[in-house]
């Protein structure tokens, strides 16, 4: 307040360079009603000011500093478009006077995305008049690249039939307090998001979806809400951790660490610091896991980064304990503030906060992807209007890939910054995201037993997911639509599990529940190779085939008295003659591969089996697609 009322006074200094204007001559009556306005400023009641300054301006409709101070509060108040309009009632009252306030009205015309117009003010104040002060005009040239930015955005993104209306989720999670940084599980039945008690104390409230409306929040169960402070949270894919930051415990290793906390029966568990490999004697927030809970995205401010603040990541190692972290790089950090990283569950695209990058003149959010080498490709700021001239915070998107949450203090807010969802545009979403769950067991036993659950992209072979299962066999593994994968699962002295999803031509709705019971390696045993490929009424293996190959190559190193063979099979299109010899060829090539890889072909048989062997009905195309296989056999351990 005490800002906006300098800014009004300095008004009065300016008077002895008048070209037209004369406050000497303004009514005194609307005088008066001026000196109220300030002083209902000086009370902190801008809308009861700003209804004054209107009174003095119908008393005289020349008084520049009522339009002018009229103009200031509508932007504080955000009204844009209300402060443009007092502005050019102004500027025609004295052109020269009123040059000097340019920039403040090249901000507004931002605030409501008239961009060129923005620059138009901004480049008339520097050829005109530039500011003598240097931070002035340091200020009014940083305005004029940002403006040019957003011009240049704009040509180069257009947008067709996008309307950016954020929706407030509603009272039963909004109040009058502050409720900002949401998060969600996967399914989507549960946000977990912070609120502000009596301006002060930070805590974790959670709300389940039911019937597409969020249930009254309540605080989490559990030990993790304090007296002190907690913020910064992100529970994982799967519900199942919970990562946050908290201030100033007795464990801690600085002001600010991350924490870890577990589902129980009984809530979250106990808060654990993520120790000082992760943790350092600075700044450590803003935790975001990724879907297979592999990697902890983080921002700091400990020594050795780019900038200010910087974005880093951990990695999940075999003995249960995090990596040293490792600083994003260039492409993401700056010499500026970079945080509130946000991994969606595709496990491909970041999104983050830098204002160190191009922009609209603030904190911006910005998107990255991980490309095919693992590395990360340049980022793009997300366009007008989710960026705009002021500040934005964290963003949190959906596992549909298109609705996004956000915080913000727009005028339907309960009272303070309110949560808010909205649609992505196009071009800055994510992939959409399925996911799979259940439990792997032995067969025998039908006991859940650990195991390890991959997910490859057919195409590229590259790992997208590698899950452990808990002790019982239980897992979860996320499933990015527009892929071909395939889908492993592996425990030492059993057959591994292959299936796929094909999802490159579709998109599906539904999640996925597999139950697996693994064979346990001996005489006998059998698994279909589902992920071995053939064009049709060919015997040359589709380079697709060797995510499943190399895995029957790590079998059979693994076991090295292993002897097995390769069966080939198919539906009954066609002569039987033809079909046996196809099948035939199908597992030789199989076995050929197998050789190439320095199996002794001593250990290998290869068996075509035509028509011979159905286990579906041949006459729909889903028993045919199953009767074309080909599989393993156990023949001596």
């Amino acid at each position: 307040m005490k800002k906006l009322l300098t800014f009004l006074a300095s008004f009065l200094l300016l008077h002895s360079c008048f070209a037209q204007y004369d406050p000497a001559k303004i009514n005194p009556k609307a005088v008066q009603l001026y000196k109220r306005a300030m002083e209902r400023i000086d009370d902190g009641n801008l809308a009861s000011a700003a209804g004054i300054l209107q009174q003095a301006i119908q008393t005289d409709q020349n008084y520049v500093e009522a339009y002018l101070s009229l103009a200031a509060i509508y932007g504080k108040l955000k009204s844009y478009k209300s402060s443009t309009t007092a502005y050019e009632k102004a500027f025609p009252i004295d052109p020269v006077y009123t040059l000097d306030y340019k920039l403040a009205y090249s901000i507004q015309l931002a605030g409501s995305g008239e961009f060129q117009k923005a620059l138009d003010a901004v480049n008339e104040l520097l050829t005109k008049k530039p500011p003598k002060n240097p931070t002035s005009l340091a200020a009014a040239q940083k305005r004029k690249q940002s403006y040019e930015f957003a011009i240049d955005y704009e040509k180069n993104n257009p947008v067709k039939n996008y309307l950016f209306a954020p929706q407030n989720i509603g009272g039963n999670v909004n109040t009058a307090e502050p409720e900002y940084l949401p998060s969600l599980t996967i399914d989507g039945k549960e946000l977990v998001f912070t609120r502000r008690i009596n301006g002060t104390n930070e805590d974790f409230y959670y709300s389940k979806s039911n019937a597409g409306q969020w249930t009254p929040a309540k605080p989490i169960e559990g030990g993790i809400n304090t007296p002190m402070s907690e913020a910064g949270q992100n529970i994982s894919s799967d519900g199942q951790w919970f990562v946050f930051t908290a201030i100033n415990r007795q464990d801690s290793y600085g002001n600010y660490d991350l924490y870890i906390s577990h589902l129980t029966p009984q809530g979250w568990g106990e808060a654990i610091n993520l120790g000082g490999r992760v943790n350092s004697d600075q700044w450590d927030a803003q935790p975001s896991l990724s879907p297979d809970k592999r990697d902890l995205y983080f921002a700091s401010r400990r020594m050795g980064g780019l900038g200010g603040k910087d974005i880093y990541v951990c990695h999940l190692l075999q003995n249960g304990r995090w990596s040293e972290p490792e600083n994003m790089g260039a492409g993401i950090n700056t010499p500026g503030d970079d945080e509130c990283p946000f991994i969606h569950a595709d496990n491909q695209t970041l999104y983050f906060v830098s204002n160190g990058l191009p922009g609209y003149g603030g904190n911006d959010i910005f998107v990255t992807r991980k490309g095919y080498d693992g590395k990360w490709e340049k980022a793009k700021n997300l366009g007008y209007p989710i960026n705009t001239i002021n500040d934005e915070g964290t963003i949190f998107v959906a596992a549909d890939g298109k609705t996004a949450y956000y915080a913000s203090d727009r005028n339907d807010s309960k009272g303070a910054h309110d949560i808010y969802s909205f649609e992505l545009r196009q071009d800055i979403r994510p992939i959409k995201t399925l996911w799979v769950k259940g439990q792997v067991s032995d067969k025998k036993t039908m006991k859940g037993i650990p195991s390890s659950v991959e997910l490859i992209d057919l195409t590229t072979k590259q790992t997208i997911t590698k899950v452990l299962t808990d002790e019982t066999g239980n897992y979860f593994i996320t499933l990015p639509v527009g892929k071909d994968y395939a889908f492993n699962v592996n425990r030492k002295g059993y057959l591994f599990y292959s299936d796929n999803f094909l999802m490159m031509n579709k998109s599906p709705d539904s999640v996925y529940q597999k139950n697996i019971a693994l064979l346990p390696i001996e005489m006998n045993a059998r698994v279909v190779l589902k992920n071995i490929f053939f064009d049709v009424g060919k015997f040359e293996l589709k380079s697709a085939s060797q995510v499943e190959l190399e895995k029957l190559v790590h079998l059979l190193t693994e076991n090295r008295t292993l002897k097995i063979e390769i069966s080939g099979y198919t539906d009954n299109v066609g002569k039987p003659a033809d079909n046996l010899a196809l099948s035939n060829n199908r597992a030789k090539s199989v076995v050929t591969y197998l050789v190439s890889k320095s199996i002794p072909v001593q250990r290998l048989t290869a068996k075509g089996y035509g028509e011979t062997k159905p286990i579906a009905d041949n006459k729909t195309e889903e028993g045919r697609a199953l009767n074309r296989r080909t599989e393993m056999k156990v023949v001596s351990q």
